[in-house]
Protein backbone atom coordinates (compact mmCIF):
# COMPACT_ATOMS: atom_id res chain seq x y z
CA UNK A 1 0.00 0.00 0.00
CA UNK A 2 1.77 3.43 -1.17
CA UNK A 3 1.52 6.56 1.15
CA UNK A 4 -1.33 8.55 0.88
CA UNK A 5 -3.99 5.73 -0.49
CA UNK A 6 -6.83 5.04 2.05
CA UNK A 7 -6.56 1.20 3.14
CA UNK A 8 -8.96 -0.83 1.30
CA UNK A 9 -11.60 -1.95 2.98
CA UNK A 10 -13.24 -5.63 2.79
CA UNK A 11 -16.49 -6.31 3.21
CA UNK A 12 -16.83 -9.65 4.97
CA UNK A 13 -19.27 -11.92 4.53
CA UNK A 14 -21.94 -12.34 7.31
CA UNK A 15 -23.08 -16.00 8.16
CA UNK A 16 -25.95 -17.53 6.98
CA UNK A 17 -27.92 -17.87 10.12
CA UNK A 18 -30.45 -20.86 10.32
CA UNK A 19 -33.32 -18.67 10.94
CA UNK A 20 -32.58 -16.78 7.45
CA UNK A 21 -31.98 -19.47 5.94
CA UNK A 22 -35.24 -21.30 6.38
CA UNK A 23 -36.67 -17.85 5.40
CA UNK A 24 -35.00 -17.76 2.40
CA UNK A 25 -35.82 -20.95 1.29
CA UNK A 26 -39.71 -20.42 2.02
CA UNK A 27 -39.40 -17.57 -0.04
CA UNK A 28 -38.19 -19.51 -3.08
CA UNK A 29 -40.82 -22.28 -2.61
CA UNK A 30 -43.44 -19.57 -2.61
CA UNK A 31 -42.20 -18.12 -5.44
CA UNK A 32 -41.68 -21.08 -7.28
CA UNK A 33 -45.50 -22.07 -6.87
CA UNK A 34 -46.65 -18.78 -7.79
CA UNK A 35 -44.55 -18.82 -10.98
CA UNK A 36 -45.03 -22.34 -11.81
CA UNK A 37 -48.30 -21.61 -13.42
CA UNK A 38 -46.79 -18.71 -15.75
CA UNK A 39 -44.11 -21.26 -16.54
CA UNK A 40 -46.08 -23.69 -17.91
CA UNK A 41 -48.60 -21.13 -19.59
CA UNK A 42 -45.90 -20.16 -21.38
CA UNK A 43 -44.09 -23.37 -22.09
CA UNK A 44 -47.44 -24.82 -23.35
CA UNK A 45 -47.90 -22.28 -25.73
CA UNK A 46 -44.93 -23.35 -27.90
CA UNK A 47 -46.27 -26.82 -28.40
CA UNK A 48 -47.73 -27.91 -31.35
CA UNK A 49 -51.38 -27.73 -31.68
CA UNK A 50 -52.78 -31.07 -32.27
CA UNK A 51 -50.19 -32.00 -29.04
CA UNK A 52 -51.89 -29.51 -26.47
CA UNK A 53 -55.44 -30.45 -27.92
CA UNK A 54 -54.77 -34.09 -27.20
CA UNK A 55 -52.84 -33.23 -23.95
CA UNK A 56 -56.42 -31.28 -23.22
CA UNK A 57 -58.51 -33.80 -24.16
CA UNK A 58 -56.96 -36.33 -21.41
CA UNK A 59 -58.81 -34.36 -18.38
CA UNK A 60 -60.91 -35.62 -16.33
CA UNK A 61 -60.05 -39.41 -17.52
CA UNK A 62 -57.52 -39.77 -14.76
CA UNK A 63 -58.81 -41.71 -11.72
CA UNK A 64 -59.41 -39.83 -8.06
CA UNK A 65 -55.61 -40.85 -6.93
CA UNK A 66 -53.83 -40.19 -10.01
CA UNK A 67 -52.61 -36.50 -10.92
CA UNK A 68 -52.44 -35.55 -14.52
CA UNK A 69 -49.35 -35.72 -16.23
CA UNK A 70 -47.23 -32.69 -16.61
CA UNK A 71 -45.65 -32.33 -20.67
CA UNK A 72 -42.10 -30.83 -19.73
CA UNK A 73 -40.88 -31.10 -23.42
CA UNK A 74 -42.82 -31.14 -27.05
CA UNK A 75 -42.62 -33.50 -29.89
CA UNK A 76 -40.96 -30.07 -31.53
CA UNK A 77 -40.74 -26.63 -30.76
CA UNK A 78 -43.69 -24.55 -32.49
CA UNK A 79 -45.47 -21.53 -33.59
CA UNK A 80 -48.35 -23.32 -34.90
CA UNK A 81 -50.75 -21.97 -32.06
CA UNK A 82 -49.76 -17.87 -32.48
CA UNK A 83 -50.16 -18.86 -36.23
CA UNK A 84 -53.76 -20.27 -35.58
CA UNK A 85 -54.69 -17.69 -33.11
CA UNK A 86 -53.31 -14.52 -34.39
CA UNK A 87 -53.41 -15.31 -38.69
CA UNK A 88 -56.28 -17.84 -38.60
CA UNK A 89 -58.95 -16.80 -36.19
CA UNK A 90 -59.06 -13.05 -35.72
CA UNK A 91 -62.14 -13.29 -33.62
CA UNK A 92 -58.93 -13.12 -30.71
CA UNK A 93 -57.21 -10.06 -32.33
CA UNK A 94 -61.29 -8.63 -32.06
CA UNK A 95 -61.19 -9.67 -28.46
CA UNK A 96 -58.26 -8.34 -27.66
CA UNK A 97 -58.72 -4.85 -28.99
CA UNK A 98 -61.73 -4.25 -27.14
CA UNK A 99 -59.68 -5.12 -23.93
CA UNK A 100 -56.89 -2.68 -24.90
CA UNK A 101 -59.92 -0.43 -26.16
CA UNK A 102 -61.37 -0.57 -22.57
CA UNK A 103 -58.26 -0.58 -20.47
CA UNK A 104 -56.88 2.62 -22.42
CA UNK A 105 -59.73 4.82 -22.22
CA UNK A 106 -60.55 3.84 -18.24
CA UNK A 107 -56.38 5.14 -17.84
CA UNK A 108 -57.13 8.24 -19.94
CA UNK A 109 -60.63 9.01 -17.67
CA UNK A 110 -59.07 8.53 -14.36
CA UNK A 111 -55.63 10.51 -15.73
CA UNK A 112 -58.23 13.47 -16.97
CA UNK A 113 -60.04 13.07 -13.48
CA UNK A 114 -58.61 11.12 -10.55
CA UNK A 115 -55.27 13.14 -10.15
CA UNK A 116 -57.16 16.69 -10.20
CA UNK A 117 -59.62 15.62 -7.69
CA UNK A 118 -57.68 13.85 -4.84
CA UNK A 119 -55.23 17.59 -5.28
CA UNK A 120 -58.56 19.39 -4.66
CA UNK A 121 -59.42 16.87 -1.40
CA UNK A 122 -55.90 17.65 -0.04
CA UNK A 123 -55.04 21.28 -0.67
CA UNK A 124 -58.04 23.10 -0.71
CA UNK A 125 -60.75 24.28 1.66
CA UNK A 126 -64.42 24.20 1.08
CA UNK A 127 -67.82 23.44 2.33
CA UNK A 128 -68.57 19.94 2.03
CA UNK A 129 -64.72 18.26 1.18
CA UNK A 130 -65.22 16.37 4.18
CA UNK A 131 -68.39 14.87 3.15
CA UNK A 132 -67.09 14.42 -0.26
CA UNK A 133 -64.47 12.89 0.65
CA UNK A 134 -66.54 10.17 3.52
CA UNK A 135 -68.35 9.49 0.21
CA UNK A 136 -64.92 8.49 -1.39
CA UNK A 137 -64.52 6.54 1.49
CA UNK A 138 -67.94 4.73 1.66
CA UNK A 139 -67.55 3.72 -1.94
CA UNK A 140 -64.23 2.40 -1.88
CA UNK A 141 -65.36 0.03 0.67
CA UNK A 142 -68.51 -1.03 -1.16
CA UNK A 143 -68.15 -3.78 -2.95
CA UNK A 144 -69.25 -3.79 -6.69
CA UNK A 145 -72.24 -6.06 -6.50
CA UNK A 146 -73.79 -2.99 -4.02
CA UNK A 147 -73.15 -0.24 -6.63
CA UNK A 148 -74.59 -2.27 -9.36
CA UNK A 149 -77.89 -1.43 -9.45
CA UNK A 150 -77.75 2.16 -8.59
CA UNK A 151 -75.26 2.29 -11.73
CA UNK A 152 -77.18 0.20 -14.37
CA UNK A 153 -80.33 2.47 -13.47
CA UNK A 154 -77.91 5.56 -14.57
CA UNK A 155 -76.67 3.88 -17.28
CA UNK A 156 -80.44 3.40 -18.39
CA UNK A 157 -81.27 6.29 -17.99
CA UNK A 158 -78.36 8.43 -19.70
CA UNK A 159 -79.27 6.25 -22.46
CA UNK A 160 -75.79 4.40 -22.35
CA UNK A 161 -77.02 0.96 -21.67
CA UNK A 162 -74.98 -2.23 -24.01
CA UNK A 163 -72.89 0.61 -25.31
CA UNK A 164 -69.05 0.69 -24.43
CA UNK A 165 -69.21 3.98 -22.38
CA UNK A 166 -71.35 2.17 -19.68
CA UNK A 167 -68.19 0.36 -19.05
CA UNK A 168 -65.49 3.02 -19.30
CA UNK A 169 -67.70 5.46 -17.31
CA UNK A 170 -67.96 4.33 -13.84
CA UNK A 171 -64.32 3.18 -13.59
CA UNK A 172 -63.37 6.30 -14.61
CA UNK A 173 -64.03 7.87 -10.93
CA UNK A 174 -62.51 4.87 -9.24
CA UNK A 175 -62.59 6.01 -5.40
CA UNK A 176 -59.89 3.58 -4.07
CA UNK A 177 -57.19 5.78 -6.54
CA UNK A 178 -58.36 8.79 -5.67
CA UNK A 179 -57.76 7.81 -2.14
CA UNK A 180 -54.67 6.44 -2.86
CA UNK A 181 -53.49 9.36 -4.39
CA UNK A 182 -55.13 12.35 -2.21
CA UNK A 183 -53.44 10.38 1.18
CA UNK A 184 -50.09 10.79 -1.05
CA UNK A 185 -50.78 14.80 -1.75
CA UNK A 186 -51.56 15.08 1.60
CA UNK A 187 -47.98 14.59 2.61
CA UNK A 188 -46.03 17.40 0.27
CA UNK A 189 -44.76 19.73 2.43
CA UNK A 190 -46.91 23.17 2.73
CA UNK A 191 -44.00 25.14 2.56
CA UNK A 192 -43.15 23.75 -1.10
CA UNK A 193 -46.70 25.30 -2.13
CA UNK A 194 -45.74 28.55 -0.40
CA UNK A 195 -42.16 28.79 -2.07
CA UNK A 196 -43.97 28.12 -5.69
CA UNK A 197 -46.41 30.56 -4.97
CA UNK A 198 -43.80 33.81 -3.93
CA UNK A 199 -42.39 32.80 -7.04
CA UNK A 200 -45.83 33.76 -8.46
CA UNK A 201 -47.42 30.13 -9.41
CA UNK A 202 -50.81 29.91 -9.54
CA UNK A 203 -52.76 26.65 -8.44
CA UNK A 204 -52.78 24.71 -11.84
CA UNK A 205 -49.11 25.78 -12.38
CA UNK A 206 -48.11 24.32 -8.76
CA UNK A 207 -50.39 20.97 -10.01
CA UNK A 208 -49.07 20.37 -12.87
CA UNK A 209 -45.45 21.52 -12.32
CA UNK A 210 -44.81 20.64 -8.84
CA UNK A 211 -47.39 18.46 -7.97
CA UNK A 212 -47.52 15.53 -10.40
CA UNK A 213 -43.82 15.09 -10.50
CA UNK A 214 -43.92 14.54 -6.88
CA UNK A 215 -46.82 11.74 -7.21
CA UNK A 216 -44.96 10.16 -10.08
CA UNK A 217 -44.85 6.48 -7.89
CA UNK A 218 -48.11 7.51 -6.72
CA UNK A 219 -49.71 8.09 -10.07
CA UNK A 220 -47.37 4.45 -11.76
CA UNK A 221 -48.69 2.46 -8.49
CA UNK A 222 -52.39 3.87 -9.12
CA UNK A 223 -51.99 3.52 -13.09
CA UNK A 224 -50.34 -0.32 -12.85
CA UNK A 225 -52.97 -1.24 -10.74
CA UNK A 226 -55.84 0.48 -12.61
CA UNK A 227 -54.48 -1.32 -15.52
CA UNK A 228 -55.01 -4.65 -14.05
CA UNK A 229 -58.64 -3.71 -12.90
CA UNK A 230 -59.63 -2.55 -16.58
CA UNK A 231 -57.57 -5.79 -18.33
CA UNK A 232 -59.17 -8.15 -15.79
CA UNK A 233 -62.92 -6.68 -15.45
CA UNK A 234 -65.45 -9.69 -15.99
CA UNK A 235 -68.78 -8.38 -14.09
CA UNK A 236 -68.89 -5.21 -15.48
CA UNK A 237 -68.91 -5.91 -19.10
CA UNK A 238 -71.43 -8.86 -18.25
CA UNK A 239 -74.03 -6.49 -16.85
CA UNK A 240 -73.21 -3.13 -19.09
CA UNK A 241 -73.20 -5.60 -22.77
CA UNK A 242 -75.75 -7.88 -22.14
CA UNK A 243 -77.04 -7.12 -25.65
CA UNK A 244 -74.09 -6.71 -27.44
CA UNK A 245 -71.61 -10.01 -27.38
CA UNK A 246 -69.38 -8.38 -29.89
CA UNK A 247 -68.37 -5.51 -27.68
CA UNK A 248 -67.06 -8.09 -24.88
CA UNK A 249 -63.79 -8.05 -23.70
CA UNK A 250 -61.28 -10.72 -24.32
CA UNK A 251 -61.29 -11.17 -19.97
CA UNK A 252 -65.10 -12.21 -20.61
CA UNK A 253 -64.97 -14.43 -23.51
CA UNK A 254 -61.56 -15.90 -23.39
CA UNK A 255 -63.01 -19.17 -22.20
CA UNK A 256 -65.36 -19.25 -24.91
CA UNK A 257 -62.39 -19.49 -27.58
CA UNK A 258 -59.93 -21.74 -24.94
CA UNK A 259 -63.04 -24.36 -24.82
CA UNK A 260 -63.68 -23.93 -28.53
CA UNK A 261 -60.14 -24.36 -29.32
CA UNK A 262 -58.24 -25.69 -26.87
CA UNK A 263 -54.95 -26.68 -29.13
CA UNK A 264 -54.26 -22.69 -28.84
CA UNK A 265 -55.39 -22.34 -25.49
CA UNK A 266 -52.04 -21.62 -23.79
CA UNK A 267 -51.00 -19.32 -26.29
CA UNK A 268 -53.84 -17.36 -25.72
CA UNK A 269 -53.11 -17.22 -22.20
CA UNK A 270 -49.66 -16.13 -23.14
CA UNK A 271 -50.60 -13.28 -24.80
CA UNK A 272 -53.66 -12.57 -22.21
CA UNK A 273 -51.45 -12.30 -19.06
CA UNK A 274 -47.93 -10.38 -21.70
CA UNK A 275 -49.46 -6.89 -21.02
CA UNK A 276 -50.04 -7.10 -17.69
CA UNK A 277 -46.71 -8.82 -16.98
CA UNK A 278 -45.52 -5.97 -18.80
CA UNK A 279 -46.60 -3.41 -16.63
CA UNK A 280 -46.12 -4.62 -13.66
CA UNK A 281 -42.04 -5.08 -14.69
CA UNK A 282 -42.24 -1.54 -15.77
CA UNK A 283 -44.19 0.07 -12.71
CA UNK A 284 -42.54 -2.33 -9.93
CA UNK A 285 -40.78 0.55 -8.16
CA UNK A 286 -43.38 2.74 -8.53
CA UNK A 287 -45.62 0.52 -7.21
CA UNK A 288 -43.26 -0.49 -4.15
CA UNK A 289 -43.17 3.00 -3.11
CA UNK A 290 -46.42 4.40 -3.67
CA UNK A 291 -48.51 2.11 -1.67
CA UNK A 292 -46.01 2.32 1.01
CA UNK A 293 -46.73 6.44 1.42
CA UNK A 294 -43.76 7.06 1.98
CA UNK A 295 -43.21 10.33 4.32
CA UNK A 296 -41.55 12.90 1.80
CA UNK A 297 -38.55 14.96 3.01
Amino acid sequence: MTAGNPPIRRHRRRPLRPGRALSYAVLILVCALLLLPIVLTFLYSFFPTSEMKAFLETRNNYEPDHYMDILLSPSIVSLGQYYSLLIEKPVYLQLFFNSALYTLSILLGQLLVIPALAYALSRFRFRGRDALFFAVLMLMLLPFQVTMAPSVLTMRTLGLMNTRWAVILPMVFAPLYVFLIRQYMVGIPTDMFEAAMMDGAGTWRCFAHMVMPISKPILGAAAALSFADGWNMVEQPLIYLSNDQGAMPLSVMFDRVAASEPGVAFAGAALYIMPALLIYTYFQEDILLGIQLSDMK
